[in-house]
């Protein structure tokens, strides 16, 4: 037998177990068809992983013409209001007081827009510390419940808050943990006209973390486009989502914990049509308070 004829079986014998491969008759294992069957799952976490990572990393590349725009919002308003008064527009006392009160409006929206900025500064420069300490969960969600469900019962909107169980603690900052929830829940509720929000906690001993998850039937763009040749609206959200998030964002990860954005399918779904919308989930990932073996 020549080299020719061993080529010749070499590809005989590949093509004859290609062909066994991709043979009907064989049957997959249990556990290759799990897998199959847990791949759309999977490649759908990694796809919107991915879509918060670009997002973010784009929100990130333009922090300072965001900021500039965002800022530029209640200046105009300042401004607009001050030049009516000193051109003499107001048709009496109690106008002129009433443009006063909403220049100071906008000046306080500035020194919010101020706040997040210098917050994400501290963050990025390591110069804002966290106070971590053991934190009682289901007493940290109560209050956030307490603080937010006046608001959302205003806006006719369904709101519920599921309690862990009292022994479940975790290691947070509480001031920086509640300023991250509150944001969570007050955000959905201002910009919902309808529908559901639920704040409930999954624990995960395996991974030593506690996953709250704010669900809300609400979906946005984390990188909504900034037009910097017109002004913004005074209507306009100040601070943006975006920059809420990021400090959120990093809020959490100063806590050795993660902040992550995920489409879930409703459970309130009565029609077909229904169930093929999704929710928006927040999942904030929250170290567990391990307890020390005697």
């Amino acid at each position: 037998m020549n080299w020719t004829d061993l080529v010749w079986l070499g590809l005989g014998v590949g093509l004859g177990l290609s062909w066994r491969w991709r043979s009907p008759l064989t049957e997959p294992a249990p556990s290759d068809r799990s897998a199959e069957q847990n791949q759309p799952h999977s490649l759908q976490s990694l796809q919107l992983a991915y879509q918060l990572a670009t997002e973010m990393s784009q929100f990130k590349g333009g922090f300072l013409a965001r900021t500039s725009h965002e800022l530029r919002s209640p200046l105009n308003g300042m401004i607009g209001m001050q030049q009516l008064i000193l051109s003499d527009l107001c048709d009496n006392p109690e106008e002129e007081r009433d443009f006063i009160a909403q220049a100071n409006q906008s000046a306080l929206k500035m020194i919010k827009v101020l706040d997040s900025v210098l917050d994400v500064a501290r963050l990025q420069h390591g110069t804002l510390k966290m106070e971590l300490q053991p934190l009682q969960l289901a007493s940290l969600l109560q209050s956030v419940h307490d603080l937010t469900y006046l608001q959302a019962a205003d806006r006719s909107l369904q709101f519920r808050v599921t309690l862990p169980d009292d022994d479940l603690y975790v290691i947070a900052d509480p001031q920086r943990l509640k300023q991250v929830l509150l944001h969570l829940v007050d955000e959905p509720i201002a910009q919902m006209q309808e529908g559901s929000i639920e704040v409930s906690v999954q624990v995960s001993v395996e991974t030593g973390y506690a996953q709250i998850w704010v669900d809300s039937d609400r979906s946005f763009p984390l990188s909504e486009p900034i037009d910097l040749l017109h002004a913004p609206t005074a209507t306009s959200d100040v601070p943006s989502p975006g920059l809420n998030l990021l400090t959120c964002q990093m809020l959490i990860a100063l806590m050795q914990g993660t902040l992550t954005m995920a489409h879930v399918p409703s459970t309130t779904a009565t029609t077909a049509d229904d169930a093929a919308g999704k929710r928006l989930r927040f999942q904030c990932s929250i170290p567990l308070l391990v307890p020390e073996l005697d």
